[in-house]
């Protein structure tokens, strides 16, 4: 999900991490569970004069599948679920017309289940999760390739 945002004009940072749930700092070994109603999230900086938010919008729907509620490809679980949080009214109205123009396209035959939701707490993820595809590339091909994420959106997105 990491990739397509990197070295872009005006974004500024990119932290894996969790967001939405009811446990205070919690660890990739609670949140995986499913139980702390956390989703596992990146929280993206960048500066909207250059790199506007409707872009990361634009970037964001094709990274995944929007029509699945129970997680992403071969991730299944609540903490895998799509959501795109907000931090503003701006960015709220901007996500609901971005996802009502998805709706509208035609492109699914399913519904848009993605979530725009009020932006809580951030809680960066341990630093073996920060650019895992950089320090873990081989382990991160093969779980990609495995996933059917690329299969995905080469029939959805291309």
């Amino acid at each position: 999900m990491v990739t397509p945002f990197e070295e872009l004009p005006g974004i500024g940072g990119i932290v894996s991490g969790y967001m939405g749930g009811t446990k205070d700092n919690p660890i990739y070994e609670e949140v995986k569970t499913g139980a702390t109603g956390h989703y596992e999230v990146v929280q993206i900086t960048y500066d909207p004069e250059i790199f506007p938010y409707e872009r990361l919008l634009e970037l964001y729907w094709p990274q995944v599948d929007p029509t699945d509620p129970h997680g992403q490809f071969q991730d299944r679980g609540p903490q895998y679920r799509t959501a795109i949080f907000y931090h503003n009214e701006q960015q709220r109205e901007a996500a609901l017309q971005s996802k009502l123009a998805l709706e509208q396209s035609g492109r699914f035959d399913k519904p848009i289940v993605t979530e725009i939701i009020p932006a809580k707490t951030f809680y960066p993820a341990e630093d073996y999760h920060q650019d895992y595809h950089k320090k873990n590339p081989k382990h991160y091909k093969e779980d990609r390739e495995q996933s059917g994420r690329d299969e995905f959106i080469q029939a959805n997105w291309k």
